[in-house]
């Protein structure tokens, strides 16, 4: 007998046997378990996106203060005045 029809014949065995009792609050539980899970997901969604749109806002205040995108005065000579 080869190793899979023995491994066959084993899950056979197990389907055919008696199942095992499922706890009466399994149903409650999972339920409970998975609305919590939904929460804590949703919950950390929304903190996500506040924190990405209030890191928008911080950057775009401080683009329009600082404004980086002007070449700053060039400092290499003093300018000349009074020729």
């Amino acid at each position: 007998m080869s190793p899979l029809d023995r491994k066959e014949a084993q899950v056979r065995q197990l389907l055919e046997g008696p199942h095992p009792a499922v706890p009466a609050g399994l149903a409650t539980a999972a339920r409970t378990h998975g609305r919590r899970l939904l929460r804590r997901r949703r919950a950390l969604r929304r903190f996500g996106w506040a924190l990405l749109w209030a890191a928008a806002a911080a950057f775009t205040v401080w683009a329009a203060l600082t404004r980086p995108w002007v070449v700053p005065p060039s400092e290499v000579s003093p300018p000349l005045q009074g020729w």
